[in-house]
């Protein structure tokens, strides 16, 4: 979603929205619709930027991305 460059999916991260809010899921067993991100800032940054989250969950108004940001912060090397 934000780089829109091609990975495989286990290169990936899968978001969920819960209550409103984007969510990491990084075992893929959470239900609902799944967008999916390099586990970057930079990729991360980008779809904040282009408003990519609503449009890939299909809601209104903008998403809290706070938690999927500090998940990858505490994930990169």
């Amino acid at each position: 979603m934000g780089c829109r460059e091609r990975a495989a999916k286990r290169d990936l991260l899968r978001i969920v929205v819960i209550k409103g809010d984007c969510a990491p899921d990084p075992r893929g067993t959470l239900p609902g619709r799944g967008a999916y991100v390099h586990p970057a800032l930079v990729c991360l940054d980008l779809a904040v930027r282009r408003r990519a989250f609503p449009r890939a969950f299909r809601v209104p108004g903008p998403l809290d991305t706070a938690g999927v940001r500090q998940y990858v912060e505490q994930s990169a090397p």
